[in-house]
């Protein structure tokens, strides 16, 4: 006569031979099957990371994550084309893909004469947006002025207080939210009332945010990937209009003619999915790779 089990252990017993049978199916066979199928021709190099290689078959980067083109001291190199901003990490860290938390209504800059800090997490979006275009446009010989950016590079943002409960009283005072003393405020004036620098430790929450246009024409020169990282931070490509703003730059310190180096640029130039999914973009490595196969000497410089 058999005895039978009890159903606290016949449940325990059932539970592991469920466990057995999962792990078996989801943790040994599905991802060997999964490895064995990406070994397969055409998705193998993807698999493997997408590897991308230079003329001498050493690996400098991959099709999916981008790469900064700069010196030691992080400087752009002025024979490749420059790649847009990233957040992730210290810049297209694929461990730390991200964006920056900052959003648009991000336009007052952190305090404590933030006009001396070269930290970027202190500065609100529009100082780095108006920093980053002055910079652009410096390098590349156009104007890098932005509607709401002072000619010194940071958010044209006013704190105005007004005498009285809410903002119909007259104004009593104007501070420039993102110009640290000893500035000298990008207007002098606020309807009638002197504008001042922010002095350190200044808080000007209760004052009321005015930005300023400024003369800055309707549409920059410098396009709006120069200035702002994408949502994931490794974005391996520029918008056709950022790559035509460095060709002639990039022609001229390669010795090239311009329309040989915007043949370049066509050629590793990609339309939108199917058609009409996203936006035409620019390899930027693939770019900077054929660049300098043309011109080898110029790859020396590159650190």
């Amino acid at each position: 006569m058999s005895t039978r089990l009890p159903s606290w252990l016949r449940q325990h017993l059932a539970a592991l031979r469920a466990l057995l049978v999962l792990t078996v199916l989801l943790g040994l066979a599905y991802p060997l099957a999964i490895l064995a199928l990406a070994q397969l021709p055409g998705l193998k190099d993807r698999a493997d990371g997408s590897f991308v290689t230079n003329a001498a078959g050493q690996r400098v980067g991959s099709s999916l994550i981008g790469q900064s083109f700069t010196d030691s001291d992080g400087n752009a190199l002025p024979a490749y084309f420059q790649s847009r901003p990233s957040a992730a990490g210290d810049g297209y860290d694929p461990t730390a893909t991200s964006a920056s938390n900052l959003g648009p209504e991000d336009v007052v800059d952190t305090p404590d004469d933030l006009a001396t800090s070269e930290d970027e997490s202190r500065q609100s979006l529009l100082t780095q947006v108006c920093e980053r275009s002055l910079a652009i446009g410096e390098r590349e010989g156009v104007d890098g002025g932005r509607k709401y950016c002072t000619a010194s590079g940071v958010g044209a943002v006013l704190a105005v207080y007004h005498a009285g409960p809410g903002p119909a009283g007259p104004i009593i005072r104007v501070v420039s939210a993102n110009e640290a003393c000893p500035a000298t405020p990008f207007l002098a004036t606020y309807q009638g009332v002197a504008v001042a620098c922010r002095a350190p430790g200044d808080d000007i929450a209760a004052g009321k945010r005015v930005l300023v246009r400024g003369n800055a024409p309707e549409t920059p020169a410098v396009p709006a990937d120069a200035v702002t990282a994408s949502g994931s931070g490794l974005d391996p490509g520029i918008s056709p209009a950022y790559a035509d703003l460095q060709i002639p730059r990039v022609a001229r310190e390669r010795g090239l003619p311009a329309g040989k180096v915007r043949d370049l640029v066509n050629e590793n130039t990609t339309g939108r999915a199917l058609g009409f999914i996203g936006e035409r973009s620019v390899d930027v490595l693939e770019l900077n790779l054929d660049l300098d196969a043309l011109a080898p000497a110029a790859a020396a410089a590159r650190s």
